[in-house]
């Protein structure tokens, strides 16, 4: 991904995101507590550059299931309660897309948001679905938000049987400034767990909530329904981090009110 060409991943670049969702090796763990375990790797300390994986073990979650949580962007709204804005702005393929996710970060940190090239694939049992940034220039960077680069930011969701699944969520999203180290430790510690749960939460409530809205309603199975415009693959290009704004929010403290969400997210669901 590292090149000037807008690429739409094969079937090697799933395999190797699969493998490194389900390596160990150069991970440190940093949370393990109510079935979600959660690592990172430090890759530029003073950039606050790192990778982050995240697992979780959903008993009761059919791997369909969550992965038409993860795709229907109507759901999300409700669910997610980080997210600002997000909607799709074109397909490419069948299975891969453009769309726009902006959300709000710890105070006082600036609010973030990416534009993204997102492509899915069923895996026997198994579905990934990952994304990686991409500039396109009807949508540049706005004024009130940070535009981060997404290096390559994932869903792994691996069947353990007709209703049970496991999740794994690998990032590595470059933020564009550098953060305060409390920041890292918070979305590792704190943030990441939180929206494990989150997910899960949403998925046991995703068949009544579907069954209101469009339930034959999806693109992501069914890519004859989806009403996108196709967009030339000529109309992109990769989004280097070193052409975005770089700001320094090294020195911010946490806000008051952030703290105190800490209490009680480690119950267990």
């Amino acid at each position: 991904m590292s090149g000037e060409e807008v690429l739409i991943p094969d079937d090697i670049a799933f395999s190797n995101f699969k493998s490194e969702c389900n390596s160990d090796e150069g991970w440190s763990l940093t949370y393990n507590k109510s079935g979600i375990t959660v690592w990172i790797q430090i890759l530029e300390e003073e950039k606050s550059l790192h990778k982050i994986k995240c697992r979780m073990v959903c008993k009761h979650v059919a791997a369909e299931t969550m992965y038409d949580v993860l795709h229907d962007i109507e759901y999300r709204r409700k669910w997610d309660s980080n997210v600002i804005e997000t909607f799709d702005i074109g397909k490419l393929t069948v299975n891969a897309d453009i769309g726009y996710y902006s959300w709000k970060c710890p105070k006082p940190l600036r609010n973030r948001d990416v534009i993204t090239l997102r492509s899915w694939l069923p895996i026997g049992n198994d579905y990934i679905i990952m994304n990686y940034s991409v500039k396109h220039p009807k949508y540049p960077p706005k004024k009130d938000m940070v535009r981060a680069v997404s290096i390559q930011t994932g869903y792994l969701i691996q069947s353990n049987g007709p209703s049970s699944c496991t999740l794994t969520y690998l990032a590595q999203v470059d933020p564009r400034g550098s953060l305060p180290r409390w920041v890292v430790n918070k979305s590792s510690q704190f943030l990441a767990p939180k929206a494990m749960k989150r997910i899960g939460k949403a998925c046991l409530k995703y068949a009544e909530w579907k069954l209101r809205h469009s339930p034959g309603y999806k693109p992501w199975l069914y890519p004859e329904q989806s009403p996108l415009v196709t967009i030339p693959l000529s109309e992109l290009s990769v989004q280097h981090a070193d052409s975005l704004e770089n700001i320094d929010e090294s020195s911010l403290s946490e806000g008051k009110d952030d703290r105190a969400e800490h209490s009680d997210e480690d119950a267990p669901n």
